[in-house]
């Protein structure tokens, strides 16, 4: 009887204490209780049942008047609020961020409108009329920018004029009859890039032989798809003696799929006599049989490939070709036509000096019968 009685004191004070509304000891002291009352159960049972029925009512009223949760559920709570702030804060800056980038952009568009769309002026600062002027303000300004970036782009698609050479040469000025058309980067120069030095350009080997040879049988033309402030430099530097009629660059190519295309028609020369070299295929997909393509030079200085080119182009200007499309026609296929031409022309030596041979036989009184065979089986088998 006394345990009960000292439990029930313990449980008065307990309630007591819940009822002030202590703050931070209220869960400790219904903890302690609850434990007690479990740990403590008197033989009878009756009082301990009813202590406890009353601290599970009090800890339910508590618990619907919004007292707090246990410190584990009270910091879960907090985080969970906590994160919520800050999706809330990252939704607010990601609204304030589109709709300064919005205003941006409109305040950009109004200004390129209002700069390309304005009146063209001249030297004194006078505006120049045009066929917008009797439009509406806001019309006319939309139609000039429109008219302006399509011209652009035409400009970058197209060359810029339909005769990018002027007329050949006349009497009493000499005119080569072929025409060479060359590419700068990775057929005559290789660029190169160093933490020391930077941007580098290596000279191919041959570069000052080809010229020579061919100066006087070629009309030689650099057509590069490199810009003419980079490329006017480096074919000056290469070419001192001025072996180079002209230089085209960037603009005057046909933009498509992405690739820089040289069309051969433009140049204002007969296209049977127009040679063009460039190690990319794309280049003169427009008139395929004008052109050969070489293998990328990597700058090995042991190269020989323009000296073989030099040969293999003298060897057509020499023997006055009608049409050159004939001939490279017969390369297009090539993976290496240069190294392809010099099979050819072992073949041909190689046949020459069988034909040599069986002459001097003639002439010492005849063939033997292998030799007649030997030629008659060549020749079935071309």
């Amino acid at each position: 009887m006394s345990s009960v009685l000292s439990m029930c004191v313990r449980a008065s004070h307990g309630l007591l204490r819940l009822k002030s509304g202590a703050t931070g000891a209220s869960t400790p002291a219904m903890v302690e209780i609850i434990r007690t009352l479990y740990t403590n159960k008197p033989a009878g049972g009756e009082a301990g049942g009813l202590a406890q029925d009353i601290l599970q009512k009090r800890l339910q009223q508590q618990q619907s008047q919004g007292q707090p949760p246990p410190e584990g559920q009270q910091s879960e709570k907090d985080g969970e609020q906590e994160d919520q702030k800050w999706k809330e804060h990252m939704a607010y800056a990601k609204k304030i961020a589109l709709g300064l980038a919005g205003v941006m952009g409109l305040c950009g568009a109004v200004g390129v409108v209002y700069v390309f769309g304005s009146n063209s002026v001249d030297e004194e600062g006078k505006r120049i009329p045009d066929e917008f002027d009797k439009e509406f303000p806001v019309v006319r300004h939309f139609k000039r920018t429109y008219k302006y970036f399509k011209d652009y782009k035409q400009m970058i698609n197209e060359p810029t004029s339909p005769k990018l050479l002027p007329d050949p040469l006349k009497e009493p000025y000499y005119q080569p009859p072929y025409t060479l058309v060359l590419e700068l980067m990775d057929v005559l120069l290789h660029p190169e890039w160093s933490m020391s030095t930077g941007w580098r350009f290596k000279k191919r080997p041959g570069i000052d032989y080809l010229f020579q040879q061919l100066a006087p049988l070629y009309e030689i033309v650099i057509f590069t798809d490199e810009t003419g402030i980079t490329a006017y430099p480096l074919i000056d530097s290469i070419d001192p003696q001025g072996f180079i009629m002209y230089r085209l660059f960037r603009d005057a190519t046909h933009y498509m799929e992405g690739h820089h295309v040289k069309d051969v028609s433009c140049l204002n020369r007969d296209t049977s006599k127009v040679i063009l070299v460039d190690c990319k295929r794309e280049a003169f997909q427009l008139q395929p049989f004008n052109g050969m393509a070489l293998k990328k030079w990597d700058g090995n200085s042991d190269d020989r490939t323009l000296y073989d080119l030099t040969n293999f182009l003298k060897t057509i200007a020499l023997s006055g070709v009608e049409d050159v499309r004939a001939v490279l026609e017969n390369y297009a296929l090539e993976d290496d036509p240069i190294e392809a031409f010099k099979h050819r022309q072992a073949q041909l030596a190689q046949e020459e000096e069988h034909r040599l041979a069986e002459l001097s036989l003639q002439k010492k009184g005849g063939l033997p019968l292998g030799s007649i065979t030997s030629r008659f089986w060549h020749s079935k088998q071309q």
